[in-house]
């Protein structure tokens, strides 16, 4: 093998489509702009969703639902992977974490323990919420989950 025998292989390099450079390149004169109007022109074209000055379809359409956020619960939420920091056996409170920093407010509707990561130590945890698979975990660990 010598350096000047050396070539790409097949298909890997591509000529560049030099637009505008005459009839013969099948992109010449209007460079696939078509005939004047908005889009041949240099930054021409509309943003998207922009009918013509007309008022848009997405105006049109009524607005429906509301949420009030009067009425919305904010849990205070933990994942099970981030208890894996706590001894054996202890009682996980939103206290308890709130003063080891695992979360950052104590919002008012209390805990919820979802389900990110893994658990290997049995503890006893007190939550207003959980979800499926966080408490599937906790009791495979040898845990358990205490509403209050």
């Amino acid at each position: 093998m010598n350096i000047q025998t050396l070539k790409p292989a097949d298909g890997s390099r591509q000529k560049s489509v030099r637009i505008g450079r005459g009839i013969g390149s099948g992109i010449g004169k209007t460079s696939g702009k078509g005939h004047k109007g908005q889009n041949a022109r240099s930054g021409g074209g509309v943003r998207p969703g922009f009918e013509g000055g007309q008022l848009p379809l997405v105006r049109k359409l009524p607005i429906r639902g509301f949420n009030n956020k009067n009425f919305r619960k904010e849990y205070s939420t933990v994942n099970v992977g981030d208890l894996e920091s706590f001894e054996p056996n202890t009682v996980v409170t939103l206290e308890l974490l709130y003063e080891n920093r695992v979360v950052g407010k104590m919002l008012p509707y209390g805990l919820k323990v979802l389900a990110g990561g893994e658990i290997t130590k049995p503890l006893t945890i007190q939550c207003k919420k959980y979800t499926a698979a966080a408490k599937e975990k906790i009791e495979k660990a040898g845990g358990k989950i205490e509403v209050i």
